[in-house]
């Protein structure tokens, strides 16, 4: 039931949708567009039963010297929160299969938002992992490694 209910969360909880059950959230994944937030929370919730939200950091996110700040959504949950970043050549090269030819998938904004999203990680102090070369389970492993979040149940 754990796992059930965790992969419900987890689907509840993606991109940013809702935002009012952080408080039940184990971990909470920030990052740009693409960088693989939500198959990292839903593999959290399927394989070790985490309660895992993730929030996608978008121009929205800016403050008016063109800087990422801490969404409102995220500062009373400041403990939880988990980094992803990207190689921005990767993160251009997903991105424009989703949207070719696209101010989305330019390398200049790729670069502009990985490099602003790794400044608000370095600044807030929240912790990060590159996902360019890791897989789904490498990066889970070493998420929770690193935070020391406790599995529901070990994987199979």
């Amino acid at each position: 039931m754990d796992r059930i209910h965790s992969v419900h969360f987890a689907l509840d909880n993606d991109d940013g949708a809702r935002t009012h059950q952080y408080d039940k959230a184990d971990i909470i994944l920030v990052g740009v567009s693409r960088c693989g937030k939500t198959p990292t929370s839903l593999y959290l919730a399927l394989q070790f039963g985490i309660r895992a939200a993730n929030y996608p950091l978008t121009e929205d996110d800016l403050d008016e010297d063109g800087m990422l700040k801490l969404p409102k959504a995220l500062a009373p949950h400041r403990n939880k929160l988990f980094g992803l970043t990207i190689d921005a050549r990767r993160l251009s090269a997903i991105r424009n299969e989703r949207r070719p030819n696209s101010r989305y998938s330019s390398m200049d904004q790729c670069l502009q938002e990985v490099g602003q999203a790794e400044s608000l990680y370095r600044t807030m102090h929240i912790p990060f992992i590159d996902a360019t070369r890791f897989s789904v389970e490498e990066i889970s492993t070493r998420m929770i490694a690193e935070t020391g979040l406790a599995r529901r149940f070990s994987p199979r």
